[in-house]
């Protein structure tokens, strides 16, 4: 049968946000435990007190949290180069039997062209480029027989070179936009490689975001 520490943990587990609140003694246990009392109490059939549930959440090891916490610290000591672009343009249409034709002669249009930003990042039911307006026109007349679903501009992004061993490190991108979220920046677009990744911002608001993401460097890296 499940214990009411081995209930509490799952229930713990399923959310970073709360894992990591609770690991900076940011949480009130008290309050906690009466937020948890009714799902425990479905887990084990039976009725559990709020003490009970609070010497569980006290009782939990942090050696995880501590460990998240050392990696992203060395991870973030190891980002390359940052590049950030701004004159970007967003649009979004519907996939299509010809939508790839139309995309091959964007790239290569693109190709010839110096200093552009054009990528294209195809869904199960849309496609969605993000290119420089310089492009504007090219895309225009290119996808002229597509449907448009959505078109936004006035936007920036920024590019982060990342070390080789990201795709091994859990939490990084959580890591990275949670500091974006938390200083209110809406990320419009995140486009990735194995190694690369670029948060596409609006345009009012790529000078916070670099700004974050480079003292997020300086803090957990020269710091850590």
């Amino acid at each position: 049968m499940i214990t009411i520490a081995q209930a509490v943990d799952e229930i713990i587990s399923r959310s970073p946000f709360l894992e990591e609140a609770l690991g900076d003694g940011l949480i009130n246990v008290t309050s906690l435990a009466r937020r948890l009392q009714p799902e425990v109490e479905r887990r084990l059939h039976k009725s559990v007190k709020p003490g009970a549930i609070v010497m569980a959440i006290s009782r939990r090891p942090s050696n995880m949290s501590l460990k998240v916490t050392r990696v992203i610290k060395d991870f973030m000591y190891g980002l390359g180069d940052t590049i950030v672009r701004s004159d970007l343009s967003e649009y979004t249409f519907a996939n299509s039997a010809t939508l790839t034709r139309c995309n091959g002669l964007l790239m290569e249009e693109a190709s010839q062209m110096k200093e552009v930003f054009c990528t294209i990042s195809q869904g199960v039911f849309e496609t969605t480029l993000v290119v420089s307006n310089a492009l504007n026109a090219l895309a225009h007349d290119i996808y002229a027989g597509e449907k448009l679903l959505a078109r936004k501009e006035r936007l920036s992004s920024v590019t982060l070179r990342l070390p080789v061993t990201n795709t091994e490190v859990s939490g990084v991108y959580y890591f990275l936009l949670k500091n974006l979220a938390w200083a209110g920046i809406n990320v419009c677009e995140i486009i990735s490689t194995s190694n690369e990744v670029t948060f596409v911002v609006d345009e009012k608001d790529i000078n916070r975001a670099f700004g974050i993401l480079m003292s997020l460097k300086q803090e957990h890296g020269e710091g850590g």
